[in-house]
């Protein structure tokens, strides 16, 4: 095969309007690189986030988006001796993936058991690695205590529910619908508050006690981060690692936490950010390894279980991506090949 498959951007704005299938030629690796033909590749909001041009880092264009990828490796460069053709492997750090075949450096690969489904291998790092991420090394929740999470319906919310199972915290779980609270329930949330229809201070309050809890995790931010960070105890700490209250706002300037003066000034609240791809870039590569390697035997031994996805031809990226943006649209989006 000489041609191939790519969903190219070709600007910033709705995904509709800027993405485009392409033929392209099959890359070829370089010395130390090996070249995978993708099996499947998800769709994590964090796409559309750089699709609207309101992310962390903004490729040049035109670009092929994706953050991870499980395949075969069909090609390997020279001066790879670690890694062999036909292996099943997941890339680390590596973008691009919305396409049949990507090349990445063999120091980005890691090999994946070929028992475990394509879905799970597919969505192995980003959002188990992150939840283990806020629980352990940035708040070091401890068993017995309280976490306030927002957004508990995601899949980084539900990744939180089974760690708490795991270790032994409890969880206040936040949803906006009111048809969500069962779900999180029988997935092992210790409470749950409706947005929709609930007071967040309110029934934090009532549930952790009037100082309120000294751990939270937001990815909404806006005003519900704001009432997050309010239902800190003083010397609290809140982390922010996503902001999807604001999913469509393309104007920095609106992208916001009404945080109240005085809780921060007086009570010394900590507010503070997270993001996945500056912990790779500045965490020590030993660090990273262990990292992934325990993220992975939480996966590999079941204890973290990754909702299956939902798979879609690369042909089918207009519905991929309004599947991504359905309120309740169960497992994350799949490009398979």
């Amino acid at each position: 095969m000489t041609t191939m498959q790519a969903l190219v951007a070709y600007g910033t704005g709705e995904p509709a309007e800027v993405l485009r299938l392409e033929t392209r030629p099959v890359p070829q690796p370089g010395r130390g690189q090996v070249r995978i033909r993708v099996a499947a590749t998800p769709i994590h909001a964090s796409d559309l986030h750089i699709l609207r041009g309101r992310y962390g880092f903004a490729p040049p264009l035109p670009a092929v988006l994706g953050l991870e990828s499980v395949g075969l490796i069909d090609a390997i460069g020279e001066g790879v001796d670690a890694l062999s053709i036909g292996q099943r492997v997941i890339t680390v750090g590596v973008t691009g993936t919305w396409q049949e075949f990507l090349v990445a450096d063999a120091a980005r690969v890691l090999p994946v058991p070929k028992e475990m489904s394509a879905s799970t291998a597919a969505q192995l790092l980003a959002n188990p690695l992150t939840a283990q991420l806020l629980v352990t090394n940035e708040l070091g929740v401890q068993p017995g205590e309280w976490l306030l999470q927002t957004a508990a319906g995601s899949t980084v919310g539900k990744m939180v529910l089974q760690l708490g199972k795991h270790l032994g915290f409890k969880t206040i779980n936040v949803v906006r619908r009111r048809a969500a609270v069962a779900e999180i329930k029988a997935l092992g949330g210790t409470e749950v508050i409706c947005s929709e229809d609930e007071d967040i201070r309110q029934r934090v309050s009532e549930i952790a006690g009037p100082d309120g809890v000294s751990k939270a995790i937001d990815c909404v931010a806006g005003q519900v981060g704001a009432d997050v960070s309010r239902s800190l105890t003083p010397g609290g700490t809140m982390i922010v690692y996503g902001a999807l209250s604001t999913h469509r706002q393309t104007e920095p300037e609106k992208l916001t936490i009404p945080l109240f003066a005085r809780s921060v000034i007086y009570e010394t609240k900590i507010t503070k950010g997270f993001w996945l791809y500056r912990w790779f870039s500045t965490t020590p590569r030993e660090q990273i390894s262990a990292a992934i390697a325990a993220t992975f035997k939480l996966v590999a031994g079941g204890t973290l279980r990754i909702p299956e996805g939902q798979p879609l031809k690369i042909q089918q990226f207009s519905d991929a991506v309004t599947l991504a943006e359905s309120p309740a649209h169960g497992g994350k989006p799949l490009f398979v090949f």
